[in-house]
């Protein structure tokens, strides 16, 4: 079962995605970003966080230690902002931490130029994310990181952020285990990932017995008050049902066809070119700077 912690010190908030995260210290002495039940993703996001995650690492990815955070918003009354305060309040009790990773580097797509990944490990995470339906692990949003990079180890890529898969339980009366899903802009698409090789291998380890372990693991808290299910161990059959029926419908999502770098680039400077006819006149004048650092973005046009 994931340990359970205690929140002691509130860190900062993390801004980069639209849950707003925050990075805390708990009584174990550990530091962990902090995914809150009060967010605007709701708790369906947390539950996707914890299978997800767990079927990673039970299948031999690198993906950071989940616990499950008891929180107190009154560690935080020192935040300056009013949105974060108000997420902190709605999100009192049971929250879910992710091991924070000291040190670790966006998997960008200037980054992934220069970083090796071998086409098996691509394709197991292609294909973990095909199973859970991940939409989220695409070359402009890779939830990847390389870690570590202080030299004490070879840097490793890992997995996070999860809220986003299994899509399925948004629509539990629309799912279908057999639907395949676009994955020609996965992150890891240019390297070949060998998702044939994959799906032999870790589709066998993909059992009830596993999934049920898993989904175990989520707390009863956030599988209640689900339509159409009357107890939470009644959704955690579902989601049992739903995976192992998906993972042994394989051969009918596996995805195959993936553009290389030089087919990504040129549909990403004819969507480019597409956004630029489409400004007025005077906008025309004004750089796409969507996806650059501050420190990277042309100020001068803005300034005179």
């Amino acid at each position: 079962m994931l340990r359970e912690v205690t929140a002691v010190r509130y860190v900062t908030p993390l801004r980069s995605g639209g849950s707003v995260p925050g990075v805390v210290e708990a009584d174990d002495l550990g530091t962990y970003v902090v995914k809150f039940t009060g967010s605007a993703q709701g708790r369906k996001a947390l539950v996707a966080e914890v299978i997800v995650g767990e079927l990673a690492r039970a299948l031999g990815l690198r993906f950071p230690e989940l616990v499950l955070v008891h929180f107190d918003p009154a560690i935080a009354d020192d935040e300056p902002h009013q949105e974060v305060r108000d997420l902190h309040g709605a999100s009192a009790g049971l929250n879910l931490g992710m091991d924070y990773l000291p040190g670790a580097q966006d998997f960008t797509p200037e980054v992934a130029k220069a970083f090796p990944v071998d086409p098996r490990e691509a394709g197991k995470v292609v294909w973990l994310d095909a199973l859970t339906v991940n939409v989220d692990r695409t070359v402009h949003s890779s939830n990847l990181m390389i870690w570590p990079t202080l030299g004490i180890a070879p840097p490793r890529l890992w997995l996070i952020d999860h809220g986003a898969a299994l899509v399925f339980h948004h629509r539990w009366d629309a799912s279908d285990p057999t639907k395949a899903y676009d994955f020609r802009h996965h992150a890891l698409g240019h390297y070949g990932p060998d998702v044939r090789a994959a799906d032999a291998e870790l589709a066998p380890r993909v059992t009830r017995e596993l999934l049920r372990d898993i989904v175990a693991e989520v707390p009863d808290a956030w599988l209640l008050g689900e339509e159409g299910f009357a107890t939470p161990d009644d959704i955690r059959t579902a989601y049992v049902d739903y995976l192992h029926a998906r993972v042994e419908a394989s051969a009918a999502w596996l995805p195959t066809d993936f553009p290389a770098r030089e087919e990504l680039a040129a549909e990403e400077a004819l969507r480019a070119a597409r956004t630029q006819q489409g400004r007025p006149g005077w906008l025309k004048r004004v750089p796409d700077l969507h996806g650059k650092p501050a420190a990277e973005q042309d100020w001068s046009v803005h300034l005179g």
